[in-house]
């Protein structure tokens, strides 16, 4: 099987399987939802996270390189493969935050209260947990992937399935992408980065107060359009739980 189709199901399983993990932990663990309600997570509105399809992918990879044949002892390599699988899913997890918070002026997630956190972006609470899936994939589910791309191989009609995922993907992530420019464009026409998680948790806020229908997977629908809503809460007392001010620049970065 190629290798391009190959990662285009490890990606698709890998979505999913993220969107899943991430709903159970905001539910049942999260510090932050201390009323225990379903959140749906992330940038998208369907279900499923891009991070963790990009993050199975390079799993994959790097599980599948050969590059330590010649160390002839297995707990090193290991160490070796687990140390190289946590470090590169934090590097993904920063590029993603801070293209974020530099382009579209959006924090998509906060680390801030983390200890040793990195501009909110990364930490070694989640690094740890990173290592934690990296193992889990090494030991359960990689062992299993060429018997799954064998099954894939042999019953191709599947590959109809995700060629429809991708098609409801990429309309997602037009919307979704048109959703943070208004967030972008709230955020430099009042010098502020935006908090994505905070914004959309304090939507279902007000919608339980006012009892109205909050939407699950269209987190971010209120009864005005989102420009008006921002401004509203913009000067209200929730102001620094749904903004954060930008940093200004000096002299010399500018």
């Amino acid at each position: 099987m190629g290798i391009l189709l190959t990662l285009a199901f490890l990606f698709f399983i890998g979505s999913l399987v993220g969107w899943i993990i991430e709903v159970i932990f905001r539910r049942f663990f999260s510090a932050a939802n201390p009323k225990r309600k379903w959140i749906n997570p992330g940038f998208c509105t369907g279900p499923y996270l891009p991070l963790y399809g990009f993050g199975l992918c390079f799993l994959y990879l790097i599980a599948s390189l050969q590059i330590f044949d010649g160390i002839k002892n297995t707990t090193l390599v290991k160490i070796l493969i687990f140390v190289i699988m946590t470090v590169t899913m934090t590097i993904l997890e920063y590029i993603a935050g801070i293209l974020s918070l530099k382009v579209f002026k959006v924090r998509l997630w906060d680390y801030s209260d983390q200890w040793g956190n990195i501009q909110g972006i990364i930490c070694p609470k989640f690094s740890l947990f990173w290592a934690i899936l990296g193992a889990v994939y090494y030991f359960l589910v990689h062992p299993h992937i060429l018997t799954a791309l064998n099954w894939l191989s042999h019953n191709l009609a599947f590959s109809f399935v995700i060629g429809m995922f991708y098609g409801v993907f990429l309309i997602d992530v037009v919307h979704s992408t048109q959703i943070i420019a208004k967030l972008k464009k709230f955020a430099e026409e009042n010098d502020v980065i935006v908090r994505y998680e905070n914004i959309k948790a304090h939507i279902r806020w007000v919608h339980e107060q006012r009892q109205l229908k909050y939407h699950f997977f269209l987190p971010f629908q209120t009864e005005h359009s989102l420009h008006e809503y921002l401004t509203e809460h913009k000067q209200s007392k929730y102001h620094k739980h749904l903004f954060e001010n930008r940093i200004p620049k000096t002299k010399n970065q500018k």
